[in-house]
């Protein structure tokens, strides 16, 4: 695997006879095909995690909807960057051949950039939460002071999103980075379909905006509550509160916004 990031020498701006060694994230064209056959698109991506990129991407743009119709991931160099060969079922693979003819240049990986249709906050293919479960205010807060110390390549490098999973109680189980929010989430995403053993239900923490296409991500993976350090959109809003969702945003642990949802959500 490439490294994912590299030390340069810097002269500093206030004392220009200084230098400074600083950390710079990497980011690698990562081409996605399917079956040996299909060539899906070119992401941008931090060369980590690459098996939960592909795992997440297919389940939240709706090529999978199991971890089990993933038969198989592997990497390839190819010089400048990587090929991502991802193997699917004979079923979902005639599914993506018809919803998608050609190759998608320069597709992104929020898989609403350039695409043809972008779906309605009313139409995305899946029921609205139940409003069986509770969280906290403690657990919100937990999670969002433990943020900073699980961001280790941000650490690093400080220009990297994140993105987390916590448990009921805010305990902070699963992160994943990417100088790209959407890579950073769907990362997450496949890292929770190919382990079996995390809990079910939780929180999703983000170090980004909360925008319509993290939105569709976050419903599609079955994420009931989320918490966001930047704001909301209001289309994303627009589907959260369609889906039950609770977003809590522009949050801090000392301080945070309920945008929606409100009902989840005990111990204020």
């Amino acid at each position: 695997m490439r490294p994912l990031f590299e030390t340069l020498d810097v002269t500093a701006l206030d004392t220009p006879d200084a230098l400074l060694a600083l950390n710079v994230a990497d980011e690698v064209p990562v081409r996605l095909v399917f079956n040996s056959i299909f060539p899906h698109g070119t992401m941008m991506l931090t060369p980590d995690d690459l098996e939960d990129f592909a795992f997440g991407y297919c389940l939240t743009e709706q090529i999978v909807d199991s971890a089990e119709q993933i038969r198989a991931v592997t990497i390839a160099d190819e010089g400048d960057g990587l090929a991502l060969h991802i193997t699917i079922t004979g079923e979902r693979l005639a599914l993506l051949l018809r919803r998608r003819p050609r190759a998608q240049t320069g597709h992104s990986s929020c898989g609403l950039c350039g695409s043809d249709e972008v779906p309605a906050p009313d139409a995305v293919g899946c029921a609205p939460f139940a409003w069986d479960g509770t969280i906290t205010a403690d657990a919100v807060r937990n999670a969002l002071q433990a943020l900073e110390a699980c961001q280790t390549l941000n650490a690093a490098t400080r220009m990297v999103h994140g993105a987390a999973w916590a448990d009921p109680q805010g305990r902070i189980v699963l992160t994943r980075e990417d100088v790209g929010r959407h890579n950073a989430l769907d990362k997450l995403i496949g890292a929770r379909m190919r382990d079996a053993i995390l809990p079910s239900g939780g929180i999703c923490v983000l170090t980004s905006r909360y925008s319509f296409e993290m939105a569709l991500k976050t419903v599609r993976a079955g994420m009931d509550t989320v918490v966001a350090v930047s704001a909301p959109t209001g289309r994303a809003l627009k589907l959260a509160e369609r889906m039950n969702q609770t977003v809590i945003a522009i949050a801090r642990p000392h301080r945070q916004f309920v945008f929606c949802g409100a009902r989840r959500l005990v111990g204020r």
